[in-house]
């Protein structure tokens, strides 16, 4: 069992990412769930049973019917991937791409929340 230093990640969640970020609890071990100020939230996880199992997920359906996630569940409909099994879904379940977020939770996080403030500020995209 490898623990992640969560109250780590939930204080640059909302330190670091304070405009776009409303708050940030733990709702259990190796889980962190941020509440955005657009009403969506994001979930993030490791694994306690399986070493390096990770999920960076953005729940959009209420507001876009999108998701965003980065994960490494080695999906087999990924196999191709030149970086599974690590994957991106880009608004989707069905669609993947290749994911090159660290594998240092601390730096994936602020990646994970770098792009959501993108996101987030981009006047011109309604995802």
């Amino acid at each position: 069992m490898s623990l992640v230093d969560i109250e780590r990640l939930r204080k640059i969640a909302e330190i670091e990412f304070s405009d776009i970020v409303k708050e940030a609890f733990i709702p259990d071990m190796n889980e962190l769930r941020i509440i955005l100020t657009d009403g969506s939230f994001l979930d993030i996880w490791f694994s306690l049973k399986l070493s390096g199992r990770y999920s960076y997920h953005w729940e959009r359906r209420r507001i876009s019917g999108k998701i965003f996630r980065h994960d490494n569940a080695p999906h087999k409909n990924w196999q191709s991937l030149a970086t599974f099994p690590r994957h991106f879904h880009d608004g989707s379940e069905k669609k993947a791409a290749e994911s090159f977020i660290s594998e240092d939770p601390a730096m994936a996080l602020r990646e994970f929340l770098l792009f959501v403030r993108g996101k987030m500020t981009d006047s011109t995209d309604t995802s």
